[in-house]
């Protein structure tokens, strides 16, 4: 069996044609990372003195001192292990920051490791911050030849390659064009396409899945669909939990540069969920929020926000597929009318993306109240949300001129799901019958 090959000190040897990565029975291990730490500086001053330094000693020494913190340094990532066989595909999971962009650059060579080693078998394609290599001044063909080429392949195979390319970007009456004239999806779609046509054997994936149009978008996952099949290892980023769990085999949740849980999708998945609250101090306490002593000026004022299940009492977490309500109690100073509530559902671990919107108004539904605690309540026969971490805000309007009387930015809730539902983005109700 060959050695493990580095990939930051050399590159993968071009193929002579194009073909799809060569079946491996055995499934041998494409990437294996060990003890693999990278720091750096956030001061530019002792950045550029601590480089030189570095380099003086490498010249002189042979080596250089990286496993100790110098003023100003941090740990970007902390000893990090792991490996990859053939056709695997790992979800890399965790905040903003935690090193999930830095350890998919270090296994692409973009990076020089402080400490450990990586080493992989094969080509590698870096799906990371598309279209940023590209030259601005070079038309979208040239750039090809010169983009291909960096991921290791020959003219003779770029030349074989050059017209899917084109016809996968869809980019053909531009395609002699400089690209400082092609529009941001336009280059990102360019450098999708050079990247999977080079037939890697492992590809880095780090949020990119959103390029294009709905119909790229598609068959950009057909694409991948087809190389998984063909044994293509992937390393997948993101943001949404749809992707993570539907398209990985396992994954790795990074927190503050340190492998937290390394295991099953659903566990990770569920860990970095947990933490998220904890870190964030988002967590509202048995489903409730309680806010005394806030006057919002407008005669209305909302007092507290909170969560029933299907018993009728408050849940500190839904159950998808299950009865909830959301109880809104407001004290009012005088008798109003033609009241509408309503609330915005976005959810926190798929990036902030607004999910749901509901509108009592836009079911025909208007409340009156006399001066005293009101409750209005939104009652869902039930919750359609997948598991997760989402936050709520809750407003209340006077129709018909939309005067905004209270507001609650941010009430975060919790769902979980009795069964498994990692490829799903709702909950369907649903019953089974045989006729």
């Amino acid at each position: 069996m060959p050695e493990l090959q580095s990939t930051t000190l050399e590159s993968a040897p071009a193929q002579e044609a194009v073909r799809p990565p060569a079946a491996r029975p055995d499934r041998e291990v494409v990437i294996d990372v060990r003890n693999l730490s990278k720091k750096f500086c956030r001061s530019l001053m002792h950045s550029l003195h601590y480089a030189a330094r570095d380099m003086a000693g490498e010249l002189l020494l042979g080596r250089r001192a990286s496993e100790q913190l110098r003023p100003h340094e941090f740990w970007a990532l902390s000893d990090v292990s792991f490996q990859l066989k053939q056709g695997e595909a790992l979800g890399l999971i965790g905040r903003n920051g935690s090193g999930k962009t830095t350890l998919l650059r270090l296994i692409a060579g973009l990076l020089r490791p402080d400490t450990g080693c990586v080493r992989t078998r094969g080509r590698v394609a870096p799906l990371i911050a598309l279209g940023a290599g590209f030259n601005p001044v070079l038309t979208g063909r040239e750039n090809i030849f010169v983009n291909m080429a960096i991921l290791g392949l020959t003219t003779r195979e770029i030349k074989a390659r050059l017209d899917a390319v084109i016809d996968f970007a869809e980019i053909e009456s531009a395609i002699d064009a400089p690209v400082r004239t092609y529009s941001s999806g336009m280059a990102a779609r360019l450098g999708f396409a050079c990247a999977i046509h080079t037939q890697p054997d492992m590809l880095l994936i780090d949020e990119v899945l959103a390029v294009g149009d709905m119909a790229f978008r598609a068959k950009c996952y057909r694409k991948l669909a087809q190389l998984r099949g063909l044994g293509t290892t992937f390393i997948l980023v993101s943001h949404s939990p749809v992707s993570i769990l539907s398209i990985c085999d396992s994954a790795i949740y990074l927190s503050q540069g340190k492998v937290a849980f390394a295991g099953p999708v659903q566990e990770a998945m569920s860990k970095y969920e947990d933490d998220l609250s904890k870190v964030e101090g988002i967590s509202h306490a048995e489903g409730l929020l309680d806010m005394p002593g806030r006057d919002s000026g407008t005669g209305l004022t909302i007092r507290t926000l909170s969560l029933l299940g299907a018993d009728g009492q408050r849940a500190p977490i839904l159950m998808s597929g299950e009865a909830a309500t959301l109880n809104v109690t407001c004290s009012i100073k005088e008798p109003l009318a033609d009241l509408a509530l309503s609330v915005i559902v976005r959810d926190l671990t798929g990036g902030n993306e607004q999910v749901l919107v509901l509108e009592s108004s836009q079911d025909g539904v208007l409340f009156d109240a006399e001066p005293g605690l009101t409750s209005f309540q939104l009652q869902l026969p039930a919750c359609g949300l997948r598991p997760g971490m989402y936050s709520l805000k809750v407003y209340l309007q006077q129709r018909p001129h939309f005067n905004l009387l209270d507001c609650v930015e941010s009430f975060v809730v919790r769902v979980q799901a009795a069964a498994t539902m990692t490829k799903c983005l709702f909950y369907q109700p649903r019953s089974w019958r045989s006729l």
